[in-house]
């Protein structure tokens, strides 16, 4: 089987490719730059926004994997050219190439569009996919983390240095970045159980993670015990201006994304879930940061 993967030189692409490799697939590949040789990788080199390169991606692939995406970005026409412009080309390449399977990498944020604009730029991605003919999938994973991920990373520097600041009291769900993998994989084959239908999957923590409860057990795989500081939307939104001032393109935290750091349910519906037929959680979030922990310390990131 040779799958056609989008966005498999980032955080989540990495743990696919590692696992489709260990599946024995083929795996080709879409890239902006040149890669180093990977057994069963064919490197596709292009964007979304060049539809020679997605015609060779997608030909002769028994399926789609779209995980490409932007979580950060500057404006809303920015988070549109590639989560809603972006996934479109990416369908055409796929019907036109006679492609019928497509698993879709989404975000629960999509469920409160309302709240930023990359939220409203993944439900409109959503949308272009649900209009399409194909045998689609959608994932809207929660908060992920694992090793090879900057965006948690800060998290785990504030936790080292003994206080984590946080949303305003809230609910969150979370997920390793190989359990996420997995899904994606067992949601290639097609069937009556996954096909037009939009699952939410998490780590099974029962009533998912508060804000608070989070931040310390990432305080306890750092092995330091830390300080929960909630901070008013305000104050989030001040910490935005100001990270953009200093980092700029490459702030971290951004007024968009206060906007859904906010919001104070992010756990996942049970209505939602996978078939468990399919795919369970098999890694524990105390341990699964643990180990991303020791992953950042060995990379010389923490």
């Amino acid at each position: 089987m040779t799958l056609a993967v989008t966005g498999a030189t980032g955080f989540v692409g990495h743990a696919l490719l590692d696992r489709a490799s260990a599946a024995g697939l083929s795996i080709r590949a879409l890239t902006r730059r040149p890669q180093a040789a990977r057994p069963g990788v064919e490197w596709v080199e292009g964007g979304l926004d060049d539809s020679a390169a997605l015609a060779r991606l997608v030909e002769r692939a028994e399926a789609v994997i779209h995980i490409a995406g932007v979580v950060n970005a500057p404006d809303a026409a920015a988070f549109t050219a590639s989560n809603v412009s972006g996934t479109l080309n990416v369908v055409t390449a796929a019907m036109i190439a006679g492609t019928s399977r497509f698993i879709h990498v989404s975000s629960l944020s999509a469920r409160e569009p309302q709240l930023s604009f990359y939220g409203a730029s993944k439900l409109k991605g959503e949308k272009v996919v649900m209009a399409s003919p194909l045998d689609w999938t959608i994932v809207r994973p929660p908060a992920v983390y694992g090793p090879r991920d900057r965006e948690m990373l800060e998290l785990f520097r504030f936790a080292k240095a003994g206080v984590v600041p946080l949303p305003p009291r809230g609910k969150m769900a979370a997920i390793h970045v190989d359990d996420l993998a997995r899904l994606l994989l067992a949601l290639v084959p097609g069937g009556e159980d996954v096909t037009h239908k939009v699952f939410e999957a998490d780590d099974g923590h029962a009533g998912g993670w508060t804000h608070k409860s989070f931040a310390k057990a990432i305080g306890w795989a750092v092995g330091k015990r830390i300080t929960a500081l909630p901070l008013p939307a305000f104050a989030l939104r001040a910490a935005a201006r100001g990270d953009r001032l200093v980092r700029r393109a490459a702030a971290k935290l951004t007024e968009d994304r206060v906007g859904y750091m906010c919001h104070p349910d992010w756990t996942v519906s049970e209505e939602m879930r996978p078939p468990t037929g399919r795919w369970k959680p098999e890694i524990g979030t105390r341990e699964g940061l643990k180990a991303t922990a020791r992953w950042y310390r060995e990379a010389g990131w923490l």
